[in-house]
């Protein structure tokens, strides 16, 4: 950490305790809608694989839950620690979107959480299916107001600057701000497909060994049922988003993209694709580029002499760094394409009726177990980073929302944090895996209530989540 400025220590601290809190609540607005699709089917059918199904996987949803609560809590700190100046100018619009994310989904998810998490004996089925429901809904809530909070930095609206500061003189404009809808169903798509291909991996790994080959086979199916159909939706909704950043963020697409130049009309055949390279901010070229011709433009414009702004219409200090969102990009990108091969797949393999006896499949999909989280970090990246140099883009700079502190403090708790978020999500990771990696018990009967055992660390989890969890909600949106 020798020679970094608190500022890029503050921004190096952020991004690390982020991306590992993005994780869990990806998992948990998954897992809470795969929950609530599997008890609707017990209720349908009866079919009590489907509640043995819930019953394994509600202990997931519940480590997971109290992760994501526990992580979040820094994040709250962090904003007042370290990025005072973006609470002070823009905490009119922030403040009460975080509040009415508390005021609604938090309420919601805490007022059912119990009655869904001990409820199985204690109350009926409907009010127990109901419970489930809320807490899926709350999710979704969650992810509203977080999303509605983030995209407004992107693409302010809504406001006007009064003594220095952000005033909302339209909160409908502030909430639907033009980025919101791409932001909000590109994230929703991308934690569902993330889930997914997780379940899909622990049924895989679970049939490769021979563990509760019935509830296996039956979560595997519906999870490539899954990946099936969003992964396509993804790709397309990952496109208006990507038109919407053009209109909006021409900068980010340029880094992205790796242009330098202006160019398409006045090109004949308008601009390449870049497949391969390595842009260079010092040079303003991309080295060693591999390029197909017209296709940039039919990507980004749907038209064959379509146009782009190069980065050196910007001024320099106003780029994002094109190195790092050139391969963050082409990394979500790539790993969406395989996502969408890998369902195919499936359904191939399902129509020849060798899903579950293909070993070399259920390898894949083992190994594609983490591709969603990962795609999402990586697109997670692209976004924030390809915002900089602000955090409210246009209004505010990023140097200019850090907190006055030397670096050393900042290196301190940079250095305490990863420590201590290695050790203890990294076992709470490791024993979500090794539950997931178990399987339904074969024995488990259809009214028992979920056993986490003795020295389990679900009830900790759980715990933590009664504590102050409206300032972990803060953490779920990026500085």
């Amino acid at each position: 950490m020798h020679g970094l400025t608190a500022l890029e220590l503050a921004r190096i601290q952020f991004g690390f305790t982020v991306s590992f809190h993005i994780l869990f609540p990806a998992i948990t607005i998954g897992l809470a809608c795969f929950l609530a699709f599997l008890e609707a089917r017990w209720l349908y059918t009866q079919d009590t694989v489907y509640r043995t199904l819930y019953q394994f996987w509600i202990k997931i949803f519940a480590l997971n839950f109290g992760m994501g609560v526990v992580s979040g809590l820094v994040m709250a700190y962090e904003f007042g620690t370290n990025w005072s100046g973006f609470s002070q100018f823009a905490g009119g619009v922030t403040g009460p979107l975080l509040t009415y994310e508390v005021l609604t989904a938090f309420f919601l998810e805490a007022g059912f959480l119990g009655v869904m998490l001990f409820g199985w004996n204690r109350v009926g089925p409907g009010l127990h299916f109901f419970a489930t429901v809320m807490v899926a809904l709350g999710t979704m809530i969650s992810s509203t107001w977080i999303l509605a909070s983030n995209s407004w930095m992107h693409t302010p609206a809504g406001y006007v600057i009064v003594a220095g500061k952000v005033v909302p003189t339209d909160w409908l404009e502030v909430i639907f701000n033009p980025s919101f809808p791409y932001r909000l169903t590109h994230m929703v798509i991308a934690a569902l497909l993330s889930t997914a291909l997780f379940v899909a991996a622990a049924s895989a790994w679970q049939l490769l060994h021979d563990r509760a080959v019935p509830a296996a086979r039956k979560m595997l199916s519906m999870a490539l049922w899954m990946v099936l159909i969003a992964a396509p939706i993804q790709a397309v909704v990952g496109d208006a988003h990507g038109l919407n950043t053009l209109e909006h963020q021409p900068a980010k697409i340029a880094a992205m993209e790796g242009h330098w130049n202006t160019a398409g009309k006045d090109d004949k055949g308008g601009f390449p694709l870049i497949v391969f390279g390595i842009p260079d901010m010092e040079r303003e070229e991309t080295r060693y580029a591999i390029e197909i011709p017209r296709l940039g433009s039919l990507i980004l414009t749907h038209s064959l002499d379509g146009q782009i702004r190069g980065l050196k219409d910007f001024p320099r200090e106003d780029r994002p760094n094109a190195t790092v969102l050139f391969f963050t990009f082409r990394a979500m990108v790539g790993l969406g394409v395989a996502m969408i091969l890998f369902g195919l797949l499936g359904w191939v393999l399902r129509r020849n009726g060798v899903l579950y006896r293909s070993r070399a499949f259920l390898r894949l999909a083992v190994l594609m177990g983490p591709a969603g989280l990962i795609a999402l970090l990586a697109g997670w990246m692209t976004t924030e980073i390809g915002r900089q140099p602000w955090v409210v883009y246009g209004l505010l700079r990023t140097h200019d929302a850090v907190s006055a502190h030397a670096a050393g403090p900042v290196a301190l708790s940079l250095a305490l944090f990863v420590v201590i978020y290695f050790v203890c999500f990294g076992v709470g990771i490791r024993y979500m895996l090794k539950l997931a990696s178990a399987g339904p018990a074969p024995d488990a009967h259809p009214h028992d209530e979920p056993s986490y055992g003795p020295g389990s660390v679900v009830p900790a989890a759980i715990a933590a989540a009664s504590a102050p969890h409206a300032m972990a909600r803060h953490g779920r949106r990026e500085s």
